[in-house]
């Protein structure tokens, strides 16, 4: 008897910890999380900026189909893209206090609004809070050589800081960070 009450808990347990190691995950994002620092993190300098954002597809889209003009976009896809400044600094010309913000755009056909936003952890833009905006300036576009298939962030040293590039499509949108 003890030798069957043995044997059903072994069996018990090896069917429970295989039911448990044969979970089924979901399928890879369709708009898989990336980030940008600068500088870098080869470099020797501490890191001025982080952006931890989405990476939608265009996949045969517009960029204006997916991040329409004169709309709020969450500068991305998923969760609103988050922008963290480990120092005070400009944004646009304008001073930043360092700390953590939702970075949202406003696209258009010659500028772009680019806006830090206090409410953090936002799903998109649905919940979007203007009174919650820190900073408001602009961006200029301009058009790039190379077709982006994927939304895309990056940063160009310039002096003491950088421009943040937002790149989609042949879309460029060139902002200077730093002094």
């Amino acid at each position: 008897m003890k030798n069957l009450l043995k044997s059903g808990i072994l069996l018990l347990a090896l069917f429970f910890s295989t039911a448990a190691m044969s979970q089924k995950f979901s399928g890879l994002d369709k708009s898989p999380m990336d980030q940008a620092l600068f500088p870098d993190s080869h470099s020797k300098k501490p890191p001025l900026v982080r952006i931890t954002y989405s990476r939608p597809q265009l996949k045969g889209r517009s960029v204006s189909e997916l991040a329409p003009n004169d709309k709020v976009w969450r500068t991305g896809a998923n969760e609103a893209t988050e922008i963290v400044f480990y120092k005070d600094t400009k944004f646009g010309g304008k001073d930043v206090k360092a700390g953590s913000y939702a970075l949202f755009t406003i696209p258009g056909d010659s500028e772009w609004t680019i806006i830090l936003n206090s409410n953090l952890n936002q799903w998109g833009a649905f919940s979007y809070d203007e009174a919650a905006d820190v900073i408001r300036t602009t961006a200029k576009v301009s058009k790039g050589t190379e077709n982006l298939e994927p939304f895309s962030i990056t940063f160009e040293e310039k002096g003491e800081g950088a421009n943040m590039v937002l790149g989609w499509g042949t879309t460029r949108v060139t902002l200077p960070i730093g002094s």
